[in-house]
């Protein structure tokens, strides 16, 4: 089961029922799980499989830039980056901002 860019930590499986006005009621171990609360919002995609939830968190729209497709590649690289140890370290803030005008100059 598959929650945001991770994955739940147990498999669980239910059956429900579809009740008047085609509402279903997710279990409760389902919502503790998924940290799912009344209000929120799903996308809903019929599959070769059958109907297919996915829960999705509203943002903000003074936080938008952050979630937008090339942004969040640029978060993806820096934590390749990271991760093969291609950083540098600075003293201070200022040696940092000189280096960051020096590159600047260079382009």
């Amino acid at each position: 089961m598959k929650v945001g860019n991770s994955y739940a930590s147990v498999e669980i499986m239910a059956r429900i029922n579809l009740r008047a006005k085609g509402q279903v009621t997710l279990p409760e171990d389902i919502r503790r799980e998924l940290a799912l609360e009344e209000g929120d919002v799903f996308e809903v995609d019929i599959t070769s499989e059958g109907i297919l939830l996915r829960p999705q968190r509203l943002v903000d729209a003074s936080q938008a830039w952050f979630w937008s497709r090339e942004w969040q590649e640029g978060e993806r690289e820096v934590d390749r980056l990271y991760a093969a140890g291609e950083y540098e370290v600075f003293d201070s803030g200022e040696a940092m901002i000189e280096e960051l005008r020096s590159m600047a100059k260079k382009k």
